[in-house]
């Protein structure tokens, strides 16, 4: 299990764009990867048509993107469905 987070430019980009209630969101799922990386509200899979890059859902309406670098989730992308386009 990945044990720390290294944050992309563009994620903290998207982030900053994000509504507060879905910032709040966010901080409890990436809480939850961190320690629980199998908990179900995760919904963790890998996406279609990349190589490695992962999708994990804060919500029904909002994922995030993230690779795993031997003990490290890099997280790359956050925000609506639409950012699975360009992950």
């Amino acid at each position: 299990m990945a044990k720390t987070l290294r944050i992309l430019q563009a994620f903290k980009k998207d982030y900053a764009r994000l509504p507060a209630s879905i910032q709040d969101k966010e901080d409890k799922q990436l809480e939850y990867l961190l320690t629980n990386p199998d908990h179900p509200s995760l919904n963790l899979h890998p996406i279609r048509g990349t190589n490695c890059i992962w999708e994990g859902y804060i919500d029904y309406h909002y994922r995030f993107t993230f690779e795993r670098e031997g003990d490290c989730f890099v997280l790359r992308k956050v925000g609506t469905h639409d950012v699975l386009k360009k992950p």
